[in-house]
């Protein structure tokens, strides 16, 4: 079975203290959901265009356990601290069986 991953590249991080209490929630709702993070953005060398944003990944046993994850009550009151305070691209992307 293909492994599931949440890709989020943070392109605006305007308030970077409820960022921080959203990591306090989201961080459990991950785990509780079954993910790893493999990735936290600390150290990157950007090429092709250049831009150097945090970059967070996390694996799953599965896709639909990256969705499920997702959409898990824990993870959504996370979520709600992200509001006008940052600005990513989430994806959730099936890895290759």
């Amino acid at each position: 079975m293909a492994k599931g991953y949440w890709v989020s590249v943070y392109r605006v991080i305007s308030d970077p203290e409820r960022l921080t209490a959203y990591d306090k929630l989201a961080g459990p709702a991950v785990r509780a959901g079954g993910g790893r993070t493999l990735s936290l953005g600390r150290r990157a060398v950007a090429h092709e265009a250049g831009n150097q944003h945090r970059v967070v990944l996390v694996e799953f046993d599965s896709f639909d356990q990256a969705v499920a994850a997702y959409d898990s009550e824990a993870y959504q009151k996370a979520l709600v601290l992200l509001s006008d305070c940052v600005e990513r691209d989430f994806r959730i992307v099936e890895g290759i069986a």
